[in-house]
């Protein structure tokens, strides 16, 4: 397999400078997602790593390789498409068998290898059939098994599950982890779907303006986003701006709209500005279950007025105002609706000190 390098990648289309000095590295097997809002610059990365186009500036390696000026195909990296691009007067077996037959194999080679693939997507039955016989998720299925066939050192996937609807994105999402990590392929894999990239990566780079903003696992970018813009584009979040009352070791005190909370200092710079911004997951809040003034010992507790409540099955909405600033509360399972005056808790730990606006 592959690890992947990038080093200062740009490339200007016409005057906009699409993807701007992206640095980053893409570690042997791992399945990692570029993840932004439409024109952010993932699919313009993505077509840089598989050789469509060159970068304006930066490099590309592969492994030890630079491939920055070596096309596609001397590069082995395959690319899966919106549109799965299967060929229509083809059967199933002949779509993924193609590969493995132009890179010269044996017939035998070639049968075992295609026989592999049906099997590991459990497309096997369907083998004779055409592409205009198969459901969307199907197809999908097989163009995986067709890129999968051609033993790629790495495998590009662009918007691979944008043509299915909810439910079957839903499902398509765990074949495709099941898929990759099975093989070990080096996988990037674009989309803008937050809780897609959540359900399913090893890691994230979440884009904006055709920079990185911030790499890490689903865990590190959903409970300690760096800025305002990953805490509100990775899920919802109740932001606010907060000032610096006091900073220990391990705490920091902050006045905030809610009252005075307590959050943790964890990895934060040194020079922290008295002038913050903090974030606050709606489902880490919490109804306390023994309203009290005190509150518990390493709590953070204050009272909010409850505005309206929403059903959701598994879950509940709930909207609020404390201190006249707006709050959103998600509780699962699902709570009833919630008095008029509430008194709501949150673990410092929780309660995310931004680092930058």
């Amino acid at each position: 397999m592959t690890a992947i390098a990038l080093d200062g990648i740009s490339k200007w289309l016409g005057t906009t400078l699409a993807v701007a000095g992206v640095t980053l590295r893409v570690e042997d097997g791992e399945l990692f997602f570029l993840l932004g809002p439409s024109g952010s610059g993932k699919s313009t990365l993505l077509s840089l790593i598989a050789g469509l186009e060159p970068p304006s500036a930066g490099s590309v390696r592969f492994d030890d390789r630079d491939v920055t000026a070596l096309p596609t195909e001397r590069r082995n990296a395959v690319l899966c498409f919106q549109s799965y691009a299967l060929w229509p007067h083809k059967s199933v077996r002949d779509n993924v068998g193609f590969g493995p037959k132009i890179a010269g194999l044996s017939r035998d080679a070639v049968d075992r290898r295609v026989d592999e693939m049906l099997a590991l997507v459990r497309m096997t039955e369907y083998a004779a059939r055409r592409p205009s016989q198969l459901s969307g998720g199907q197809q999908q299925r097989v163009a995986l098994a067709r890129a999968l066939a051609a033993n790629p050192a790495c495998l590009l996937l662009d918007e691979p599950l944008s043509n299915l609807d909810a439910k079957l994105r839903h499902e398509m999402r765990t074949e495709i982890r099941r898929i990759c990590k099975s093989t070990g392929v080096t996988t990037i894999y674009v989309t803008h779907d937050q809780k897609e990239a959540l359900a399913t990566a090893d890691r994230i780079a979440v884009m904006n303006q055709g920079k990185v903003i911030q790499v890490g696992t689903p865990r590190e970018l959903y409970d300690r986003p760096k800025s305002a813009f990953i805490a509100e584009f990775i899920g919802h979040t109740n932001l606010m701006s907060a000032q610096v009352l006091s900073r220990g070791p391990d705490s920091v005190r902050l006045a905030t709209p809610l009252g005075e909370l307590d959050a943790n200092a964890g990895d934060l710079p040194e020079t922290l500005s008295d002038e913050v911004a903090i974030s606050i997951r709606p489902d880490r809040l919490r109804v306390a279950q023994n309203a009290s003034d005190a509150g518990a010992p390493g709590v953070n507790r204050f009272r909010a007025d409850a505005l309206e409540s929403h059903f959701l099955g598994e879950s509940s909405e709930h909207h609020l105002s404390a201190n006249g600033h707006a709050l959103r509360l998600v509780a699962s399972p699902a709570l009833d609706e919630l008095p008029r005056e509430v008194e709501l808790e949150v673990a410092p730990r929780d309660v995310v000190v931004l680092e930058e606006a």
